[in-house]
């Protein structure tokens, strides 16, 4: 994550070269989990449609984006955890004034979850990952050391689910596996399959509840004297924080650039009016991820099927 704002904060006079040149009135950041992507095609098409306005879709990371939209180089993100993101809502929305964030949210939670087959085998609560016995028991590789996977590399929370690890004093038990959010879906379709006991970092809104009989891990109650996350400015961030607590209340918004927001007020105005729901995402979640729908065609049938809805969005 760092890495990438370097880059960013390096490329930004080539990036706004690259806008000027562009032919697309706005750009759209796009995530790479399932609710995002769809969510992001979903306002490509309804933008288009209602306002006439042609948009591109860039997949980057959330702190690039958030980098982006101040540049200039991003108009739109979808989807902004809270508080994954709350460093650089701080630094860009509360302080700079460079993002705005959506007034409606929808209500989410993360945290880990246990497949049927890691409860049976009285894997329950946060505790028994530090448990060698119980951490062997989520063990793929033959290699006696359980895996946990924490995530996508360029999600914030993989990095926060890091530091639970530390601070929960499982990280040494436990090797912890960033990878996409496809791969570690897989892994949970294949572990149930199977038979084989899996603990994995687990957000919802999320199609993982419906498809399979996973169980939340049990852990102490969020505590914000125990929930500190140093900023992402900290070369040593992770090393630098504290979090031996649930999560806190989670939630997600729509973001926009302030500079495209004075330009376009009224999509700014519609943007603020979206108010999708914790089980129209879950159903987002499970048509991209299950059904393998693209999700450009996915959001031309959802807009479709919207329309009366999608206009009153646009309603002055």
């Amino acid at each position: 994550m760092i890495a990438a704002a370097i880059l960013v904060a390096s490329g930004l006079v080539a990036s706004g070269a690259r806008r000027a040149e562009a032919a697309d009135d706005l750009v759209i950041a796009v995530p790479n989990w399932p609710s995002g992507q769809a969510t992001a095609n979903i306002l490509k098409v309804a933008i288009a449609r209602t306002f006439g306005l042609k948009a591109e879709l860039r997949p980057m990371g959330e702190l690039t984006a958030f980098a982006g939209l101040e540049s200039g180089e991003i108009d739109i993100h979808p989807e902004v955890w809270r508080p994954n993101l709350d460093a650089a809502i701080e630094k860009y929305v509360d302080g700079r004034k460079a993002v705005v964030l959506a007034k409606r949210a929808v209500a989410a939670w993360q945290g880990l979850c246990a497949t049927e087959e890691a409860e049976k085998a009285d894997i329950r609560s946060v505790k028994d990952l530090s448990d060698p016995k119980k951490g062997a028991l989520l063990d793929t590789d033959g290699d006696g050391r359980g895996e946990l996977w924490i995530g996508a590399a360029t999600w914030t929370s993989a990095g926060i689910e890091r530091v639970r690890a530390m601070s929960y004093g499982y990280a040494g038990n436990l090797a912890l596996v960033e990878a996409e959010e496809d791969v570690g879906m897989a892994a949970v379709d294949a572990a149930v399959a199977t038979g084989r006991p899996m603990v994995f970092a687990c957000y919802a809104p999320h199609n993982v509840f419906e498809l399979h009989k996973v169980t939340r891990l049990q852990e102490p109650a969020y505590d914000a004297a125990h929930w500190k996350i140093a900023p992402g400015s900290d070369p040593q961030w992770i090393a630098h924080s504290k979090a031996d607590v649930a999560w806190p209340p989670s939630s997600f918004q729509i973001a926009w650039s302030a500079a495209f927001g004075a330009r376009h007020s009224d999509v700014a105005a519609f943007l603020d009016r979206i108010d999708l729901t914790p089980q129209e995402v879950t159903l987002m979640t499970y048509a991209l991820q299950v059904e393998r729908t693209p999700p450009a065609d996915y959001a031309e049938k959802w807009v479709a099927d919207h329309a009366a809805r999608i206009k009153g969005w646009a309603k002055p």
